[in-house]
């Protein structure tokens, strides 16, 4: 399939992950994105989900509209987060399946693994134990969106893949001081601190726990990757009902060796404070991503650059992003 010859719709295009794969898309010279924002499509409404699939017609579906947020805000608002993640993906892959789609990419998170799985987490870890008690909600709505294209692909033979990325950051990421996750949160705290000259940043948790960062646009490229393979290719690293594909950089940082780097890309320097009375998460997070890697993909963004990027687009549009 060549993508630029194709209709796409990239639903959330808006978002951190949704606008990375427009800028992917055009990179590759896709001339038929499709996009719709809040005001012209409301992706919880299954109408007007049906009514706009069945009108434009896209030959291909990419599934980046998702209601997301760090641990404070998985905590506060667990109702939200299955409610209205379930509505989106299943609202999509079904019209996507009813209107013909011929491919359609449905993006998960590796919250969708058990608390305590074997690390580095391989796809068949799903639903093999009990999972993070502060994003269970979310996590299962994800599991619920890989299982929906397991299911008409086996029912229907429909083409509907599913990737799970690790953690995400850069560009159009969220720096709301209840919401954010862990890079947009620090980065926002140590530029805050090194602004007004504070003697020291606070740290949630201990910054013992480890954490894999991918970032974004190294995402969106995984996704144009794995939607331009053939099927065959998918099927044959998969395995029966284990369809998804990890996506990450196979690396991983402890939350201390995190903040010292942000420190250093920001330019403060006072002193870090690790708050243990805040929920530190799940222990660690690293996948295994040995079987996208012999599809031919693997991440090329480092870490230190990835955020000195993500800084330097923080600094030019503080007037935009949420605080």
């Amino acid at each position: 399939m060549e993508l630029p010859q194709q209709r796409v719709f990239v639903a959330g295009h808006n978002g951190m992950v949704g606008s990375a794969i427009v800028r992917a898309l055009e990179r590759h010279d896709a001339t038929n994105i499709l996009t719709a924002d809040r005001s012209e499509l409301d992706l919880t409404d299954q109408m007007a989900v049906q009514r706009y699939v069945a009108s434009e017609r896209p030959d291909v579906i990419i599934i980046a509209a998702a209601k997301v947020g760090g641990i404070h805000a998985n905590n506060t608002y667990p109702a939200e987060f299955i409610h209205e993640n379930l509505l989106i993906e299943s609202h999509l892959i079904h019209a996507a399946h009813q209107n013909g789609c011929k491919r359609l990419l449905f993006l998960g998170s590796s919250c969708i693994y058990p608390r305590m799985a074997e690390q580095p987490m391989r796809e068949s870890a799903l639903l093999s134990g009990y999972l993070e008690a502060t994003n269970e909600p979310y996590a299962i709505a994800k599991i619920a969106g890989i299982k929906l294209c397991e299911s008409y692909n086996r029912q229907y033979g429909t083409d509907f893949r599913s990737l799970m990325p690790t953690n995400l950051y850069g560009i159009g990421d969220n720096f709301h001081s209840e919401d954010s996750h862990v890079i947009p949160a620090l980065m926002r705290r140590f530029h805050n601190a090194k602004c007004g000259n504070s003697a020291s940043v606070a740290v949630w948790g201990t910054g013992s726990v480890r954490r894999e960062f991918l970032n974004v646009d190294d995402l969106a490229e995984a996704c144009l990757h794995v939607l331009g393979l053939p099927r065959k290719e998918i099927e044959r690293v998969t395995e029966p009902m284990v369809s998804h594909l990890n996506v990450g950089t196979g690396v991983d940082v402890s939350i201390g060796e995190l903040a010292d780097t942000m420190r250093r890309v920001v330019g403060y320097t006072g002193e870090m404070e690790f708050d243990a009375s805040k929920p530190d998460g799940t222990p660690r997070k690293l996948l295994d991503v040995s079987k996208l890697q012999s599809l031919g993909w693997q991440s090329r963004v480092p870490l230190e650059e990835g955020l000195r990027a993500t800084y330097a687009w923080y600094l030019e549009h503080q007037d935009q992003v949420r605080h």
